[in-house]
């Protein structure tokens, strides 16, 4: 190929400047999603694309014009478009720290990177009290999240899991997370982050028949559980090993029948 894609990094369809850059250092405050693009497509898009305006009027009160940031997008990309990963960021150089609730007008960052590379192995993780503020929002506070992530793998393990106030399994660091029981699937019903691989995953579920519910997970009960896995945008499906010192089956036939679900969803043009 004459030119890659990745390493783009633009604001508002421009490349970006440094004094554009100053800002999003200074101030830590706004959201974002990131997806894999496959040939110029994206799973989920539209999930995608509404978590950003839903993100937008929450933190900024305002509306973001959906098509232009989907141009945007397809501009970031255009030079190789066949494996990436892509990172839409919105936050607003005119954000006012002292006045945070006056309504003001955002900006989009796009920026490209190289595909994300599976992991090879199941995931181990340590699960730690924590509750993720406005966790509805992907926003951009993710020093707990790696932080935690620290701790566990100075603790041996791989990643953090999160369990709310009421000792309930909620997310990962930065995925979300499913069991099985049986022939049924169990997704956590504890404040998270639906990811958009998770409402993806869950429409594979249902459309491929498979029994699945959301329901409260108590940390103390996931030993009646015989599988479970993560699954974030950069890999749908990865199976976990164990939870603390409670050991789970790596089922890869029943992971496949997952991944499958998942690819069930259609791939959608930017």
């Amino acid at each position: 190929m004459s030119e890659s894609a990745i390493g783009r990094i633009e604001i508002n369809g421009a490349p970006a400047q440094i004094a554009d850059l100053r800002v999003l250092a200074a101030t830590n405050y706004g959201h974002f999603t990131s997806m894999q693009v496959r040939d110029g497509c994206v799973r989920g898009l539209d999930l995608h694309l509404d978590r950003l305006q839903q993100a937008t009027r929450t933190l900024f009160g305002t509306e973001l014009d959906l098509a232009q940031v989907r141009a945007w997008m397809r501009q970031g990309i255009a030079p190789d478009p066949r494996r990436l990963s892509l990172r839409v960021n919105v936050f607003a150089r005119g954000f006012d720290r002292e006045h945070p609730a006056a309504p003001v007008q955002p900006d989009v960052l796009v920026a490209v990177g190289a595909p994300a590379q599976p992991r090879p192995a199941p995931l181990r993780v340590k699960s730690f009290a924590f509750e993720r503020t406005l966790p509805e929002v992907k926003h951009v506070g993710t020093f707990p999240l790696f932080q935690h992530r620290r701790m566990a793998q100075l603790a041996g393990f791989d990643d953090a899991l999160f369990v709310d106030r009421n000792g309930h399994v909620s997310e990962g660091s930065v995925w979300n997370v499913l069991f099985v029981d049986g022939g049924e699937i169990v997704w956590p019903d504890s404040p998270q982050l639906r990811g958009v691989a998770m409402q993806l995953l869950q429409a594979g579920v249902e459309r491929h028949g498979m029994r699945g519910s959301v329901q409260p997970v108590a940390l103390a009960d996931v030993t009646r559980f015989r599988y479970a896995c993560f699954t974030n945008s950069s890999q749908p499906v990865c199976a976990i090993s164990c939870i603390d010192a409670v050991e789970f089956t790596v089922d890869k036939d029943l992971g496949a029948r997952l991944v499958a679900c998942y690819e069930s969803n259609p791939l959608v043009r930017i």
